[in-house]
């Protein structure tokens, strides 16, 4: 007698559908062997470099599209791709053929007391759907970090991208066929519309995970309307504290780079904090510096104080200074009394993402590096280094702010769980 497994397949929508195929290819991912995943890494990157010119006509679509809309150079030029910046990404597809992969790694084991052999092993999550705004590179380093851990992966890109993005996924989808791998591991989600981002938020049992890269609209909406599990990464209100016993011209160039040298990005540095021991000294200067940079100071009573003497403009803070990610050329000021008061400011109003010190007093640092609840903390040190390559992970898939399974940049370790491997000889349980 033989049985038919049925499926309700030809009932979904296209979105469950899609999830579908996922789920399948994410099952003949998982047991691969490094070298056979490699290998279409390899063949993604060479895809990309010699396809480029596709690619960047899509991408050129999306552009004129951006500009009749309105959209600011800024947003464009994190939109654009050109040949140079796709042969870019293609080299950070090599970078990962580079790093370790996880699936496998033994995380621990032990032989029990009545014999058993325990082993908790890394493997893949399963199907990762990653939900993320304009910056067509993120579909290439989200596919080839997902691959290279062994998962299938899902993308809903912004329409915004839309025809830079279907590009891309052909481009990859065809190199990881033609290596002999499911190009359905890679998937476009399809639809442009809010509709088909509500369904992947909903398709709970078929996608495993959902990483939101963006805004905080962006982020604050998967949180908080998906029933997929959600890692909540990147919102950075970051703060930067200038410790009484700080060498003033470090903690000078450590502000304006944490401030100013990309401030569009999550670790850039929104607020400053100076101990009044050394805001007669420290004030004046950083106000030029950050005046110099192109930076607007909302500031407190003392900030403004300081900037009426030395001929700077300084805009009152208000409340909503203090939560706000400016992600511009903004940055939140105020003058505190202690350590302790700083700590208490950022408990009150950081996003958990990145603090930094700067102090010459080791007492200080430790005492800030273990009262302060964020994902990464600096001592003597720009916010602007929480990132997975300079940590040396490689390409991140986000920096997750929360507790749960993962913090803080997250490389290819943190796209596995773990399972036991438990062997015996017969062993049976009285």
């Amino acid at each position: 007698m033989s049985s038919v497994t049925t499926t309700p397949f030809d009932d979904l929508s296209p979105v469950l559908k899609a999830a579908y195929r996922a789920r399948s290819a994410a099952a003949d991912l998982a047991p691969l062997p490094r070298s056979v995943k490699d290998d279409a890494l390899l063949a993604i990157a060479d895809a990309l470099e010699v396809r480029a010119k596709e690619i960047v006509e899509a991408n050129a679509a999306d552009i004129v599209r951006a500009r009749e809309a309105g959209t600011s150079e800024a947003i464009i030029d994190r939109l654009t791709l050109t040949p140079e910046r796709v042969r870019a990404i293609a080299s950070d597809v090599r970078d990962v053929v580079a790093l370790p992969d996880p699936v496998g790694e033994v995380v621990r084991g032990s032989t029990l007391p009545n014999g058993l052999e325990l082993r908790q092993l890394r493997v893949p999550l399963g199907v990762v759907g990653i939900i993320y705004e304009g910056r067509p590179n993120v579909t290439v380093d989200a596919a080839a970090l997902c691959l290279k851990s062994g998962n299938a992966v899902l993308l809903r890109g912004s329409s915004s991208a839309y025809a830079s993005n279907t590009a891309l996924v052909k481009v990859l989808r065809d190199a990881v066929h033609g290596a002999g791998l499911p190009a359905d591991a890679i998937q476009l989600v399809p639809g442009e519309s809010r509709d088909s981002v509500q369904e992947l938020m909903r398709a709970r049992g078929m996608v495993d995970v959902l990483i939101p890269r963006g805004g905080a609209g962006l982020i604050k909406a998967v949180v908080e309307q998906s029933t997929v599990p959600v890692i909540e990464t990147g919102t950075g209100n970051c703060h930067v504290y200038v410790d009484e016993h700080a060498d003033l011209d470090q903690a000078l160039k450590i502000l304006v780079n944490a401030k100013a040298q990309r401030p569009s990005v999550c670790n850039a540095a929104e607020t400053v904090l100076v101990h009044q021991a050394v805001a007669d000294v420290f004030l004046p200067r950083a106000l030029a510096a950050l005046r110099d940079a192109g930076v607007t100071v909302h500031g407190d009573d003392a900030w403004v104080k300081a900037g009426a003497a030395a001929g700077v403009e300084v805009a009152p803070a208000t409340l909503d200074d203090w939560e706000t990610e400016y992600l511009s050329y903004d940055i939140a000021a105020a003058v505190v009394d202690s350590l302790d008061a700083a700590v208490h400011h950022i408990r009150l109003w950081s996003s958990g993402h990145t603090e930094a010190i700067v102090t010459r007093d080791t007492s200080a640092a430790k005492r800030f590096v273990a009262t302060v609840d964020s994902a990464a903390v600096m001592v003597n040190a720009s916010t602007r280094f929480t990132d997975g390559s300079e940590f040396g992970f490689g390409a991140e898939i986000g920096i997750s702010t929360q507790k749960l399974h993962a913090r803080g940049p997250m490389g290819l370790p943190e796209l596995t769980s773990t399972k036991y491997v438990v062997t015996g000889e017969g062993h049976t349980r009285g």
